[in-house]
């Protein structure tokens, strides 16, 4: 009897348990009974955004270096965790759409909105895009590369390569952002492609009368002298070309008012061209103090022989009527 008794009692638990649980579960469904169910919805798609960015982080911070590795181009490594983000974010934006009771079926327009649409809008993206394709496979620019649009003359640094846009940081500490679709129809020269050495030349216009020899031995050696500047070694290759690495002095020709030269010196690195420039040029100006060379000026020289013809000369003085005009004959 007593365990029978026991047995009851348990029973009774168990059975307020259960009746209270279904009056909780009465009660919560009674509460959200009450919500408005815009309201949940907007619940439910927000955990869904949320628990999307948390996955795509994840995502792209387990599989970030393996993909970088196997890449082993910044461009292409950025592309594909951008397609991996925006992935997740497909799947989360028709989550969302199911949470709203939509889908895709439900989402038509007519032919000639649709035509409208990627005319005015979805066309210049989608050729934007195909070009961001080609360049990425042309690479004639990488992230990192200093390069240099032609048509502008702007130097500067590419920070960014999308599918849609390249954005070079400017040497004046400035953003472009250039479409790939214009981008690729621009000359654009890059300074640190494969080999970051650039040559750089220097032309100086000195007279006949200096020593022609000792001008260029100045100029090689005041290249020299710059830490920048290569001062020699193997030859640099340049296709199937050959070029001297130490700096070299050519006669250009022989102009009007002196002897053209043309120094060519090759550069370390094409970030500081212009202050690697003016350095040569004051190591020359300070070397030709003290040297037989003289920098040439325009000048020019009046000569008068028995071709020359003679010249009038009109005079005002005493004793003499004015406007009277003598030759130069006349006061020899």
């Amino acid at each position: 009897m007593a365990g029978m008794g026991g047995g009851g009692v348990e029973s009774g638990r168990v059975a307020l348990a259960i009746a209270a649980n279904a009056t909780a579960e009465g009660t919560v469904d009674a509460m959200l009974a009450q919500v408005p169910p815009w309201i949940v919805d907007t619940v439910q798609a927000i955990i869904v955004l949320g628990l999307g960015y948390l996955v795509s982080r994840v995502i792209v911070g387990i599989a970030g270096r393996r993909i970088a590795r196997r890449l082993r181009r910044p461009s292409l490594t950025r592309t594909a965790l951008r397609g991996i983000r925006v992935g997740v974010f497909i799947v989360v934006g028709l989550t969302v759409m199911r949470i709203y009771g939509l889908q895709l079926s439900d989402i038509s327009l007519s032919v000639a909105v649709f035509s409208a649409v990627v005319g005015v809008v979805l066309a210049p993206i989608v050729g934007s895009v195909i070009s961001g394709l080609f360049l990425l496979a042309d690479q004639p620019y990488e992230i990192g590369d200093m390069i240099e649009l032609a048509d502008t003359n702007q130097r500067g640094f590419v920070e960014d390569i999308t599918l849609r846009y390249t954005k070079v940081f400017t040497l004046d500490n400035t953003f472009v952002v250039i479409p790939n679709g214009t981008m690729r129809e621009r000359d654009v020269v890059n300074y640190s492609a494969e080999d970051t050495r650039t040559r750089q030349s220097l032309q100086l216009l000195v007279t006949y009368e200096g020593d022609l020899d000792e001008a260029r031995e100045i100029m090689q050696g005041s290249a020299k002298t710059v830490d920048e500047v290569i001062e020699g070694g193997p030859d640099i290759r340049i296709g199937s070309a050959r070029y001297p690495a130490g700096p070299t002095c050519y006669i250009e020709n022989y102009a009007d008012h002196g002897v053209l030269l043309n120094l060519r010196f090759w550069v370390k690195e094409p970030y500081k061209l212009l202050r690697v420039r003016s350095k040569v040029q004051e190591r020359i100006w300070e070397r030709l103090a003290d040297a037989d060379v003289e920098i040439a000026y325009p000048h020019s020289h009046l000569v008068f022989d028995e071709t020359s013809g003679e010249l009038p000369v009109a005079m005002n003085g005493r004793g003499r009527q004015p406007g009277v005009d003598k030759t130069i004959d006349e006061f020899e």
